[in-house]
């Protein structure tokens, strides 16, 4: 098994970047055209959790947009063969000290690369 194909990192790379400004945008029907349209998809937010995308689309249109200026930190893309990915990353606000922590797992389905499973945490404290 190839590890870190450059033409598969950055496949996933764009899409990443892709979804990020989906969320920058709080544009909810973009976002969730990113994840698998599946009752097997799993999102576990900060006080949320969604089974499948169905549930994923009514939270996310009940929720606000993201607060302005979200920076990623230290993202990191790691690809398993040609249809497997992993996208870490550490992300905060401007105006706050909370570190928050997304984990993706994206697969290259028929339709494209698609997120089947995210988690996203944060820590009132920032860490190293």
């Amino acid at each position: 098994m190839e590890i870190d194909r450059a033409d598969v990192v950055a496949e996933v790379a764009t899409a990443f970047a892709d979804y990020e400004g989906a969320l920058a945008d709080g544009d909810a029907d973009r976002i969730c055209g990113y994840f698998w349209d599946s009752e097997q998809t799993v999102r576990f937010g900060l006080a949320d959790h969604q089974y499948g995308l169905d549930e994923q689309r009514k939270w996310r249109a009940a929720q606000p947009p993201l607060p302005p200026g979200r920076r990623l930190v230290d993202p990191i893309i790691t690809t398993f063969g040609p249809d497997l990915a992993v996208v870490t990353t550490r992300f905060g606000y401007d105006g706050t000290a909370a570190t928050g922590r997304q984990t993706q797992t994206w697969v290259r389905l028929p339709v494209g690369w698609r997120i089947v499973s995210a988690h996203v945490s944060i820590s009132a404290a920032p860490t190293a």
